[in-house]
Formats: C-alpha cells, sequence, structure tokens
C-alpha cells in the first residue's frame, strides 16, 4: 500500500478525463481502509470506486482513497434463497454474470452496468424494471475517521429512484465496504415485460427464457445502444428519468401524443429522458469531442480530448433544450466533481 503524488486518473474513471490527484492510494482490504483513515484524519479525502458514475471538471485536491477490495461467497443459504456477500472492489458486471453461472436469480436485470458492486447501494443502480433494493439485504460501511463501522439493512438505507441514504444524510459519513444480496436458487422470477427484452427473446425464439437467457438479451441490447467505456468514455445514462405528475404529464401529452411514458403510482408518471433528448433533435449532436451517443440519446460521450468542463455543458445544453420544448426538467445521474 503505497501513496502516490501527482497521479493521473485518466484510468479510472470510465469518462477518460486526465484530471490529476494530488495524492492516491489504493486499498485491498477493509483494515488497510481503516488504516489510512486513522492515519490521515486530518487530510481531504476523495473516495473512488470503479469511476463509473461521475464525471471530473477539475484536478482533485485530497488523498484519493481507491477501493480495491475484491471477494465474493456464499455466506448463508436455505432451500429457496442463497445470501451472497460481495466485498465493495468487486467489478459489478462479472459478480453478475457470476450469481448467473450459480444459477443465482435476481440480478440478471441489471447485467452489463458499469461500476463496482460498493457504489450500486448508493445508486440504488437499476435497469429494465429492476433495481439494487429488490434483492439488497444489507451492506457493510466504514466511517470516514475510519474509526467505526456500520451494517445498514434496506430500511436504513431508504432507497429512492437512484438516490439512498448515501446520496442524502449521510453523504460523505460512509464508505461502503461489502454488500449482501438474497438472491433466489430455483423458481426465479423472470422479469421479460419490457418491450427491448421481449424484442430480444422473440428474435432467438426463446419463450420460456432462463436468468441466462435474460442476462443474454440484456447485454446485447445495451451493446447495441451503449458504447464500451474502454472505446469511447461516458458513464452509461447520464440523466435520470424524470418522474412528473399526471397533470402536468397530460399537458404535454396534449401537445405531443407519442410521447413513452410507464405509470409509476395513481399520480405520477415516469418519462424516458432519452426520448425526450432523441426528440428535442440532439441524438447524435456534438461539439468537438463532447457529443451525444448516435445510438442512445441518455448517453453523454467524450470522443477523446473533451474536457469535464465542455461535457458539463454540453449536459446543460440538453437540459435546456428539453425544457424549452416540453417544459420537463431533466437532472443528472452522473455526479459532477
Amino acid at each position: 500500500m503505497t501513496i502516490v503524488s501527482n497521479f493521473s486518473l485518466k484510468n479510472h474513471n470510465t469518462f477518460g478525463i486526465d484530471a490529476q490527484a494530488r495524492q492516491f492510494v489504493a486499498v485491498h482490504s477493509v483494515e488497510e481502509l481503516q488504516n489510512v483513515l486513522q492515519n490521515h484524519q486530518n487530510t481531504t479525502k476523495f473516495i473512488l470506486g470503479g469511476g463509473s458514475n461521475m464525471l471530473l471538471t477539475q484536478d482533485i485536491d485530497a488523498l484519493v482513497i481507491h477501493i480495491d477490495i475484491k471477494g465474493k461467497s456464499v455466506i448463508k443459504e436455505d432451500e429457496n434463497y442463497v445470501w451472497v456477500q460481495a466485498m465493495a472492489g468487486e467489478n459489478w458486471h462479472e459478480f453478475v454474470l457470476w450469481t448467473i453461472d450459480q444459477d443465482f436469480g435476481g440480478l440478471e436485470n441489471m447485467s452489463l452496468i458499469p461500476g463496482n458492486v460498493g457504489t450500486t447501494p448508493v445508486q440504488n443502480i437499476g435497469a429494465y424494471g429492476a433495481e439494487i433494493k429488490d434483492t439488497f439485504l444489507e451492506c457493510s460501511a466504514v466511517s470516514m475517521d475510519g474509526l467505526t463501522t456500520r451494517d445498514f439493512d434496506k430500511e436504513a438505507c431508504h432507497f429512492g429512484y437512484r438516490e439512498s441514504i448515501f446520496k442524502q444524510e449521510a453523504k460523505g459519513q460512509y464508505i461502503i465496504t461489502s454488500v449482501v444480496f438474497k438472491l433466489t436458487k430455483h423458481n426465479h422470477t423472470i422479469n421479460s415485460n419490457y418491450g427491448d427484452i421481449k424484442a430480444e427473446l422473440a428474435k432467438h425464439g426463446i419463450e420460456n427464457p432462463t436468468i441466462k437467457d435474460i442476462s443474454n438479451a440484456v447485454i446485447a441490447i445495451r451493446q447495441s445502444k451503449l458504447p464500451d467505456p474502454k472505446e469511447l468514455g461516458n458513464s452509461g445514462s447520464f440523466f435520470k428519468n424524470p418522474v412528473i405528475s399526471k397533470t402536468q404529464f397530460e399537458q404535454v401529452q396534449a401537445k405531443f401524443p407519442d410521447i413513452k411514458f410507464f405509470e409509476v403510482s395513481p399520480t405520477e408518471v415516469k418519462v424516458p429522458a432519452g426520448w425526450l433528448i432523441e426528440h428535442a433533435g440532439l441524438k447524435g449532436y456534438r461539439d468537438g469531442d463532447a457529443g451525444v451517443h448516435k445510438n442512445q440519446a441518455l448517453v453523454i460521450v467524450n470522443y477523446g480530448n473533451a474536457t469535464g468542463t465542455e461535457l458539463v455543458n454540453l449536459s446543460k445544453l440538453v437540459q435546456k433544450t428539453v425544457f424549452d420544448k416540453y417544459g420537463i426538467a431533466i437532472e443528472a445521474e452522473v455526479n459532477i466533481i
């Protein structure tokens, strides 16, 4: 465990922004993490996971602590369920594939989401009708001073749509070190309600899909729409899908009858941000090396040498254009730093 000065973070964020960390250290165990925190209590610290949900607009004048704690195991099981613990530094997609290989069900709809396990509860990540909260049991975390540890169960996490206590009341107070999921061993709940999944399964003549079939379908869909961060800098979905009142939606729908939507409650409607951006004419839009992806308008990309500020400015243009046309505000899902 070595602390390095003036360390480039280009390979540690999926946008590929070449920001510098004043100091950088990778920790490979909970004990190493606690030691670093305790030995640098008066130092400004920045916690880095997989770098998949952040956009760097400046150098980080702090000690960057990269959470690289690995490991996954079954810690409990009964006839129907298995409790699986994954350490925070595990790559999320690789972990999902591992659970599917064991025929553990529950995470398959979230295949190929970028990032590491430790940040999944922070964002309550989700895709194609599934969210972390659906299978989440608890997570363990270390306080920022390294002196205490705490377990958070599902209720304590205050999960919402792309929200949790770690983005609100407890923001900056804890570092998640492991997560426990409760997954099915058989009689899996197959979630194939999304049209894209149905179409992908039909393409292959699959009428009774397994969890592996669902995962393969999701991977194929995401690969067809979303660029690989290793080839084109991005963080996946840049914006949240806005949730608005039915009253507001009906007003918008009267002007734009083809608008896509999903009912989330008797009084609220979710509108796909990607649809709004695309139909506002910005799909494929490019300004220098900052662009809106040609296949998925929800994704902002770095074509090579865009700065974080240039990407932020593009995101603001997208937000303004959508609001001016539809009167709907869309929020960034990505953390802008």
